[in-house]
């Protein structure tokens, strides 16, 4: 084994020399000690230490794993720093978000403390969830446009175009094959297909219903980004609303998704029935509707009505889409029950990921069948 290898093996397992034979030195052990100070705290396995409850300690080991590691190793530190170590007290102490890599995890954590936050910590709190707002928009917002407009485009074409610039040529010569002649090389077009007048109107109505319940923080701080990106095309309607045991309308904020994560309140009951009531009735033109349920299906309300509703608007022409989560965090839990009889309805259910987001936007605009599109595109089978 080589030196290089037994130096990270030395970091992966800890505890002094005698197991690898490699001594630290340098930047190693220090390195080393702030893995010591998380992991296995308190001298389980083969470290000790830990991070006690100091924030100044704390502070400054946030500060050291951003010296050592890259970013998306601190993030994951991080995270297991709140979990393990039960941090989440220490997050409301200014120094702390400070020094914290923000992420969609820490926003998230944050937004569950909304309602003890003191005032003192409150704009630390918001400059680090806009800064994660900030990042996911840019990362995001252009991909999600782009395959908006070109889905809307498409679901706007016609055979009948007025002008020949309206006339999608390589669709046409691709529907005409079998008209072509080839003495005269030429293809002889029986019909044409074009390109729809780009309509000022709305053109489709996008309800977004997020589960706010703690379980699914990521998936809202996706979902609030995504919205407002939404918000932003004149071509839809989009109408964003989040639920515990009661529902709150938030699409007055879609113009700033900080102030509307801050609107949320994670954790607490679900009552999915009254969402789906909720979203129900703000749609004025079903068969121009998409309404997209983010949750895990833990019902705490009624699930017959729940269902008769779906089943209601699925019949009008809505088209009704669950997604488990909305976020990287792997295969969700969720009620499989409830998953099964949406799917016996026709109503497709599955995780996804914020990359694949706006392809799914695309193929629902187009009425594609979004299971086969997951099946696909993701390589989930929904349920």
């Amino acid at each position: 084994m080589t030196d290089e290898r037994l130096r990270r093996w030395r970091l992966v397992l800890g505890g002094d020399a005698d197991g690898t034979g490699c001594a630290l030195d340098g930047t190693d052990t220090r390195m080393d000690g702030a893995l010591a100070a998380l992991y296995n705290a308190g001298g389980e396995g083969g470290r000790s230490g830990g991070l006690g409850a100091s924030a100044p300690r704390v502070a400054r080991w946030l500060g050291d794993i951003r010296s050592y590691f890259p970013s998306t190793v601190v993030q994951v530190m991080q995270k297991d720093a709140v979990e393990r170590l039960n941090l989440t007290r220490l997050l409301l102490e200014p120094e702390m978000l400070e020094a914290v890599e923000p992420d969609v995890h820490l926003a998230g954590t944050l937004l569950s403390l909304n309602r003890v936050m003191p005032d003192r910590a409150r704009e630390s709190a918001r400059a680090l969830v806009r800064k994660v707002v900030s990042d996911l928009e840019r990362r995001l917002a252009r991909k999600t446009k782009a395959a908006v407009t070109g889905a809307l485009d498409r679901s706007a074409r016609t055979h009948r175009p007025k002008r020949a610039a309206d006339i999608d040529w390589d669709r046409t010569i691709r529907a005409n094959l079998r008209n072509y002649l080839p003495e005269r090389n030429t293809v002889v077009p029986s019909r044409l297909v074009g390109y729809g007048r780009r309509q000022r109107a709305v053109q489709r109505e996008v309800v977004l219903c997020i589960d706010q319940s703690g379980s699914m923080a990521a998936s809202v701080v996706y979902s609030s980004v995504f919205g407002a990106v939404l918000a932003s095309m004149r071509s839809l309607k989009t109408s964003l609303v989040v639920f515990d045991t009661s529902v709150v309308d938030l699409t007055d904020r879609l113009h700033d998704p900080v102030e509307l994560l801050f609107g949320t309140q994670l954790g607490g009951g679900t009552d999915i029935n009254r969402a789906i009531a909720y979203g129900q009735g703000l749609i004025t033109r079903p068969a121009d509707s998409i309404l997209i349920l983010i949750s895990d299906l833990y019902e705490g309300g009624v699930r017959e009505e729940m269902l008769r509703r779906v089943a209601q608007m699925t019949a009008a022409g809505v088209q009704v889409i669950v997604l488990l989560a909305l976020s990287d965090e792997g295969a969700p839990f969720y009620d499989h029950d409830n998953a099964a009889a949406l799917a016996a309805l026709g109503v497709p259910a599955f995780a996804c990921t914020p990359d694949a987001f706006p392809g799914l936007m695309a193929a629902a605009i187009e009425r594609r069948d979004v299971g086969r599109w997951a099946e696909r595109e993701l390589g989930r089978t929904t349920t």
